[in-house]
């Protein structure tokens, strides 16, 4: 509890000789622009000052006696102050004590007071430099480095060396094979002071290999009781969403891989094939959809399934459609998550899908022949080393590859639609084949300039007779040929059809 002030005084000269002076209350108040400061409200606030001050002084030095110390310092201040439920000091503390010292008298001025400063270091640049300079060590920070990748310890110093377990159990085998990486035998060379390389083994854990056992039993062979159709959902369900399965991905690439291949080879027009062939293209969705797996080393062998189902020509007839929807949309897939990462795989994969749609026509018209890219490529679009023109290619590997393209984008669905003249090309071996089971075909073109050009909200008719619409229909025919120009022209869609030819002029 603080103490009562001091009484109020006799007189205002009788406060003059205490250690705080009116003067300073005066410039005090001037600084923050109170003028004509009375003498005797100065000469009141100077001794209620000292009196505090005092007061402040007088608890700290208690502090001081009770710590045993002859120094008083300003953590006993700052006791002080809080004893008296007075807001402390900022910016003082004991370890960094400030050195005053006390300027010289100002002859000109013998009425000013006694003036304090601070003493600033002197430093001498000759001492600097002949001492030896100190290295500051390096403080302690956090690093980042792989503890393990694809299941192996990198051999980094962060990482504790590995130790090898001599008394390691042979791993079970996985439908009669044995799943590990790199377990093939070493090739037997006839000296035998030839050492073979040492091959990286990673063997799957028990659990894995029953996981993958029951994973693919319950994916194949397809069945539609409704049984087997709810654990293959849930196998699916379990590739899309569950983590740990990175050690697993190799085999089931793999597996996937042949499994195409197995469908493919039969050649039959089978539902047995083609209900494999979407369960396998599930698989790949499920294992792209899954964000915990690292799939970017897989690709290469991903891919070629993709292409196998897309651009095969015998397809079993009720699922061709569907299946080369699917591996469109796999495709574009793909390229989405995986094309910045590599930017040589969107180029790639539209040259495979080129190659695959410009293909020789059967009816004979002469060709003048290009250089691209090393290939001698004529203008129907088909490569061959020795310029030599390829057998034509099926309306069912150029219907995957007008699919692929929709699924790439509208860049790639221009340059091989119109731009390559694939709308040309098909429509003329439509023409040539009779128009018999080229439904599916039609629909993928028609399907490819939507996507390029979406049909107008209030479509205009387009009109023979007029000299403007004659230009645009011959520009049609140029462009995409009479079977796909008289398709478009049958819509009777005038700015969707000068869209088409716009987007080929841009």
């Amino acid at each position: 509890m603080s103490k009562p002030g001091p009484k109020p005084g006799k007189s205002a000269h009788s406060h003059h000789a205490g250690i705080y002076k009116a003067d300073t209350v005066k410039d005090v108040a001037e600084s923050l622009g109170i003028t004509n400061l009375p003498e005797a409200v100065a000469s009141s606030l100077a001794s209620d000052v000292e009196y505090r001050v005092h007061q402040v002084v007088e608890e700290a030095s208690r502090f001081m006696r009770h710590a045993r110390r002859t120094t008083l310092t300003t953590g006993d201040i700052d006791l002080a102050l809080r004893t008296l439920n007075i807001e402390p000091l900022y910016g003082h503390t004991p370890h960094a004590s400030t050195t005053f010292r006390r300027a010289l008298p100002f002859p000109n001025m013998p009425s000013a007071g006694t003036v304090y400063f601070v003493e600033d270091e002197e430093i001498d640049f000759d001492k600097v430099l002949r001492e030896e300079k100190i290295i500051i060590p390096k403080g302690v920070n956090w690093t980042a480095h792989w503890l393990a990748v694809e299941g192996v310890q990198p051999l980094v110093p962060e990482n504790p060396p590995a130790v090898p377990r001599e008394d390691a159990a042979p791993p079970l085998a996985v439908n009669g094979k044995s799943p590990q990486l790199g377990l093939a035998k070493p090739q037997q060379t006839s000296t035998p002071q030839t050492q073979p390389s040492q091959l990286v083994k990673q063997v799957l854990s028990r659990e894995l290999q029953l996981y993958y056992s029951r994973l693919t039993s319950s994916l194949l062979p397809p069945s539609t009781a409704p049984a087997e159709t709810a654990k293959r959902t849930a196998a699916l369900a379990s590739l899309r969403a569950d983590a740990g399965l990175q050690a697993l991905l190799p085999y089931l690439v793999k597996w996937v891989g042949e499994g195409v291949v197995g469908a493919l080879r039969e050649e039959t027009d089978g539902e047995q094939e083609g209900r494999t062939l979407e369960i396998l293209l599930d698989v790949v969705s499920a294992i792209l959809g899954n964000s915990t797996l690292f799939i970017e080393p897989y690709l290469h062998q991903l891919l070629p399934s993709i292409l196998s189902v897309l651009l095969h020509s015998s397809l079993p007839s009720s699922h061709a459609k569907h299946l080369r929807t699917a591996a469109a949309q796999t495709l574009g897939r793909v390229l989405t998550q995986h094309s910045t990462t590599y930017p040589s795989l969107s180029p790639r994969i539209m040259k495979t899908l080129l190659v695959a749609l410009l293909g020789n026509t059967p009816t004979g018209k002469s060709t003048t022949s290009t250089t691209v890219n090393g290939f001698a490529m004529d203008t129907s679009g088909t490569p061959s080393r020795d310029g030599s023109r390829a057998p034509p290619k099926p309306l069912g590997t150029r219907e995957g590859a007008i699919r692929g393209l929709i699924g790439i984008g509208k860049e790639a669905v221009r340059k091989g639609i119109l731009e390559g003249g694939g709308a040309r090309i098909v429509g003329e071996e439509i023409t040539a084949s009779g128009g018999e089971g080229v439904n599916s075909v039609v629909e993928a073109v028609m399907m490819a300039l939507d996507t390029l050009q979406p049909p107008s909200g209030m479509p205009e008719t387009l009109d023979p007779s007029r000299e403007e619409d004659a230009k645009l229909i011959t520009q049609l025919h140029e462009l995409l040929g009479d079977f796909f120009a008289s398709r478009v022209v049958s819509r009777g869609d005038r700015g969707w059809a000068a869209g088409l030819v716009a987007s080929v002029s841009d």
